[in-house]
């Protein structure tokens, strides 16, 4: 028996089903990426199958934390809860005793997929083909991020050894505020850890923070990444005027964690954000050549790939990319 039938509150359910999330069991969701939806179309794909290979029409973007985080970033796309003027307790999934079990979260997100795919069948859309329409249906990659922060889920090793057991690859997204989970995990195929600024006043600025020792901990987190021998990443979300500075603090973060690759990407004019920041906010592409350049310089990484639509440049220590493709 369940404690609580669901830990969202009425409010958000509502307007997560309102932006076409699909809500798996009580803290659990998934949703259909953009670039998914253009993969099938024929219309682009996402700068992850450029910089590493995996197939974006076989993806799966989903978070076992779903309204769940221990940051109120100022830039995030997600809902928040000073957004909808509703509050409740975003680290619930660490405390009840009885969270879904992985292999619930599994199976309900893969029942999900399929649920959103029959929208896109060739019966209805011309420009989908039945041979990427059918392998969509076999999802090849799992993006765990979507919303939250999924560190907080108690079973999360779990959770990725059941994907990997599928065969899938995983890109797991932190925000590296809980490094014993960081230090413990089962290494996904792919380790995203963003950074949301150089410095800790502007960290806390743009992060916003709802514990303390956010920065400490993110910073323990960068440490642990040294010993990881999956690959690693750094994702940088750049504002203007806000954190898009500084390259040389920057770069004592990224000498710290010694990541696989550097992700300079600019920060998007997108979603819940909208009511916190400006158009202005929103870096043009050649800022981010530009500040990508910079970081180069002070780090001793290079420049690998770029990715214009997405305003995001690849940076590695690496002579050439990777190709995660299995298939």
């Amino acid at each position: 028996m369940k404690t609580l039938k669901t830990l969202l509150p009425k409010e958000l359910q509502e307007l997560l089903k309102k932006q076409k999330y699909q809500l798996v069991g009580r803290h659990s969701a998934v949703k259909a990426c953009r670039w998914m939806r253009k993969a099938l179309k024929g219309e682009g794909v996402c700068y992850k199958q450029k910089f590493y290979g995996i197939q974006s029409h076989r993806c799966l973007q989903m978070t076992p934390t779903v309204g769940f985080c221990t940051n109120h970033c100022l830039h995030c796309w997600r809902v928040e809860p000073d957004d909808i003027a509703v509050n409740w307790d975003e680290l619930l999934i660490e405390k009840i005793e009885d969270p879904d079990s992985p292999e619930e979260i599994v199976e309900g997100s893969l029942k999900a997929q399929k649920r959103i795919l029959s929208g896109y069948k060739p019966t209805s859309h011309q420009k989908v083909s039945w041979e990427k329409w059918n392998e969509a249906l076999e999802p090849t990659q799992v993006a765990i991020s979507l919303s939250g922060e999924p560190t907080l889920y108690p079973f999360l090793n779990e959770l990725i050894e059941l994907f990997n057991e599928r065969k899938m690859t995983t890109f797991l997204v932190s925000n590296g505020t809980r490094p014993k989970t960081i230090q413990n995990i089962s290494e996904p195929t792919m380790l995203y850890i963003s950074i949301y600024g150089p410095d800790k006043s502007t960290y806390f600025r743009v992060a916003r923070p709802i514990e303390g020792k956010n920065w400490t901990h993110l910073n323990e987190t960068l440490e642990i990444l040294n010993s990881y021998s999956s690959n690693t990443v750094l994702r940088l979300t750049l504002v203007n005027n806000l954190n898009l500075k500084n390259p040389e603090g920057y770069a004592k973060l990224i000498a710290k964690a010694d990541p696989t690759f550097v992700e300079a990407k600019a920060y998007m004019f997108v979603g819940a954000s909208r009511s916190r920041l400006t158009f202005e906010h929103m870096p043009e592409f050649p800022q981010i050549q530009t500040f990508a350049e910079q970081l180069a310089e002070q780090t001793g990484y290079h420049i690998l790939d770029e990715s214009k639509e997405s305003r995001v440049v690849l940076l590695s220590k690496l002579s050439k990319k990777i190709n995660l493709n299995k298939n």
